[in-house]
């Protein structure tokens, strides 16, 4: 079934001359992430860190060659889901083919006036519901907050964002991890 679905959306972003993009969205706190580390025998890392409760959350969306990100204090509501794909389209990724999974901000009014305002210029498709493994935006978050954020205790929200965009910035030019974003999602290709 999802398999048809997705197979559906690819082919007409095929013969649109769409560029597909898979979007997704996850939260970063001011508390760190706590892993594994070393550390020399007798001498347990400390971990330093306000017990403030700040979120931070953050939308990335992945196409072929590329993902592309935005961060924003709170959570993700219309607004800046609206914001993130105008995002998009100032990054030049031509038309698109935007899929996402079902969270209500993607259904909300608002995201669907902005989306007939575009004139054909941009589509949206749904991922199948509870497949997060079809969406090669999801893997992002892995490497994120289990390696270049973990163990990281950001002084406030503003330190936890630079360190944040300039981790995400750093992927984005890695093309082998975007790779391997795509190959980790359960798509056909």
């Amino acid at each position: 079934m999802e398999e048809t679905h997705l197979a559906g959306a690819k082919k007409k972003a095929l013969t649109e001359g769409r560029t597909l993009v898979f979007v997704d969205e996850s939260g970063l706190s001011e508390r760190p992430s706590v892993v594994r580390t070393w550390a020399p025998r007798g001498q347990t890392p400390q971990l330093t860190f306000s017990h403030a409760w700040g979120k931070l959350s953050v939308i990335a969306g992945i196409s072929w060659w590329e993902f592309y990100f935005r961060l924003y204090r709170g959570s993700i509501k219309a607004a800046q889901a609206v914001d993130f794909l105008g995002h998009l389209r100032r990054q030049g990724a031509g038309r698109l083919l935007v899929i996402w999974d079902g969270l209500a901000v993607h259904r909300s009014r608002r995201v669907r006036a902005y989306v007939e305002g575009l004139a054909g210029e941009g589509v949206l498709a749904q991922l199948p519901a509870y497949a997060p493994e079809l969406n090669p935006a999801e893997s992002i978050w892995g490497p994120l907050k289990g390696h270049a954020l973990a163990n990281f205790c950001p002084r406030d929200i503003p330190h936890l964002s630079r360190e944040a965009r300039r981790q995400l910035r750093r992927s984005q030019r890695r093309q082998r991890l975007i790779r391997a974003f795509w190959q980790q999602a359960e798509l056909p290709l």
